[in-house]
């Protein structure tokens, strides 16, 4: 009698292999049998017609304080996660003392666009070394596993204090207790270390990130450190400004250290074509024997904006900031005052914020929709629809957002779009060094939603996608089953094999569709984010435990902290 038995289901195993029809048997929280299972099951699921899929891994995720109030893990946990890494882009809330807590919260707030008074609301900072925050996130069960890396921000600052935030450069001293540090997280349990290169990581004061232009003796010394403990990965994103400068630093991490190492990668719309300059860097450390990923997306990293959102093209205007503060009902009645719409329309209000420059570039913002479409048509964009219909671009743009009462949303691809396709995203898909990650759950609350990238995964790529050439099914389940999983050392899943851990998605593949994102208001203080949930997935199970039916939860909380990389079990033969 076995625990769980999945029946008849059209099994994707994780490997790429051909899908196949067969059983998947479950006992203690292990897959014990794939194929023609004989044995009955204290509790079994017809899967007849349905995928059965390895639970997903997501290497992407900012959920360092969300997982202290939240035990779904959300949005993630909607979109067939099983498995979420954080700690990602040199942002957390740990190493940390009594007197760091405000600049912790200010950093992630600017960084990641989570509400700061949730942040304080919500994390109790029950720790200071990084070890007594796993502790601390151990204690809670949740609906996904979860695994912590280290933030060099956090760690600087904690090593060198005000230093660290003026970005001095590190001394020795410091730099060996930074190392001293990072293996002692290692051998707790911490997955690895991830910084930040990027002008664009700033506090909500408009400090940029502690970790910025940290020097190579800084990097690579934590670096050896980490080697000396043979645990850890490292998770680096950088602007790559000087491509061969930067990726030197990151060459002689992995190289002293023997660590793997992933870097964030995308198409940017002033150099499109940068990236490969990247990539060829990867493939030529990986010659040599050093063991590099890139970490891409499988859509347009993309902006959503709208009332309720962070920002808007009209959110700086004046005639608009004296309404701003109302609620939404009443802001969006006071709108479709003719003399107050004309107004907004009409002023070109003296800002730098980044929506006001989207007013002058509306060939580049699109109606999301619903369902949501993220590879529009060129011609569909707010400017091209208003030239054809013989309006001005910022009127639409204005009515637009007045739809659905004031909760539709406007779409702006950043970055993989500056071809008006997704041909580039498909490329790097198919690189032989590459990772579907940056979905960034639990950041960017009110201005990305991007959690939902396993579903777009499957949904997009392998049965919807129109403009151009779709990806095999089974090749989508093994990127971000066994790729991810592998990224992370996590060997123990993202495979639907005997002895592997029993963490599976069963999926409704003609059903399975995104839902619009939306805002909620659920974050401590009722702080607003965006959410997007799926259709689809009939049933998600992590440890052999469900803890999702027709995307509700079951109630059930398996998911733990995974202490370090986790061991390839000694697989057995299918019954």
């Amino acid at each position: 009698m076995h625990d769980l038995v999945i029946r008849g289901g059209t099994i994707i195993d994780g490997t790429g292999g051909a899908r196949f029809t067969g059983d998947v048997a479950i006992d203690n929280g292990v897959i014990t049998a794939v194929g023609t299972v004989s044995g009955k099951g204290k509790k079994e699921i017809d899967a007849k017609g349905l995928l059965v899929t390895p639970g997903f891994v997501d290497v992407h995720t900012h959920y360092d304080a969300q997982v202290s109030w939240d035990r779904l893990v959300s949005p993630s946990c909607w979109h067939g996660v099983t498995t979420v890494v954080m700690g990602n882009c040199a942002v957390g809330f740990a190493p940390t003392r009594p007197d760091m807590h405000q600049q912790m919260i200010e950093l992630m707030e600017g960084v990641e666009d989570i509400p700061g008074a949730a942040l304080a609301e919500g994390i109790d900072f029950a720790w200071e070394s990084f070890p007594e925050y796993m502790d601390a996130v151990d204690r809670i069960p949740h609906a996904v596993d979860i695994g912590a890396q280290l933030p060099h921000a956090a760690l600087r600052v904690y090593v060198m204090g005000d230093r660290a935030v003026r970005r001095e450069p590190a001394t020795l001293a410091d730099i060996r207790e930074m190392g001293r540090l990072a293996r002692e997280a290692m051998a707790a349990g911490a997955i690895g270390f991830s910084s930040s290169r990027t002008i664009l990581h700033k506090s909500i004061k408009g400090e940029i990130i502690p970790s910025y232009g940290a020097e190579y003796d800084e990097l690579v010394g934590i670096a050896m450190a980490m080697g000396e403990g043979g645990k850890g990965v490292f998770e680096m994103i950088s602007d790559l400004k000087d491509v061969d400068a930067e990726f030197n630093i990151f060459h002689d991490m992995v190289a002293k250290s023997g660590l793997p190492m992933s870097i964030s990668m995308a198409e940017a719309e002033s150099k499109p074509e940068a990236w490969r300059k990247l990539y060829s860097r990867i493939e030529g450390a990986r010659e040599e024997g050093l063991h590099f990923r890139a970490q891409v997306a499988p859509r347009p990293i993309g902006l959503l904006m709208g009332l309720q959102a962070s920002f808007h093209p009209f959110s700086s205007s004046p005639g608009y900031r004296e309404i701003s503060g109302l609620p939404l009902a009443e802001r969006v009645q006071a709108m479709r005052d003719p003399a107050r719409r004309a107004r907004i329309i009409s002023e070109n209000p003296d800002s730098r914020n980044m929506a006001v420059g989207l007013l002058y570039t509306l060939n580049r913002v699109y109606q999301l929709g619903d369902p949501p479409e993220y590879e529009p048509l060129p011609a569909n964009s707010i400017q091209a629809r208003a030239e054809a219909m013989g309006v001005n671009p910022r009127e639409l743009a204005y009515d637009l957002l007045l739809e659905d009462e004031g909760r539709a949303l406007l779409y702006v691809p950043i970055a993989n779009y500056a071809f008006g396709n997704l041909d580039t995203v498909r490329e790097m898909l198919l690189s032989s060094y590459t990772t579907p990650g940056l979905g960034d759950g639990g950041a960017h609350c009110g201005a990305i939603c991007d959690a939902s990238f396993p579903t777009y995964m499957l949904t997009h790529w392998a049965r919807d996608r129109s403009r151009g050439e779709q990806l095999p099914l089974e090749f989508l389940v093994k990127r971000q089953t066994r790729d991810t999983a592998e990224l992370a050392g996590f060997l123990d899943r993202g495979l639907l094999q005997p002895g592997m851990k029993a963490d599976v998605n069963i999926i409704d593949f003609d059903r399975l569709s995104l839902r619009p994102p939306e805002i909620a208001h659920d974050l401590p203080t009722g702080a607003r984010r965006l959410v997007q949930k799926a259709i689809g997935y009939k049933y998600t199970i992590v440890s052999g435990k469900v803890t999702f039916e027709d995307g509700e939860s079951t109630g059930v909380f398996p998911g733990r902290l995974v202490r370090g990389q986790q061991p390839a079990p000694a697989l057995r033969a299918a019954e």
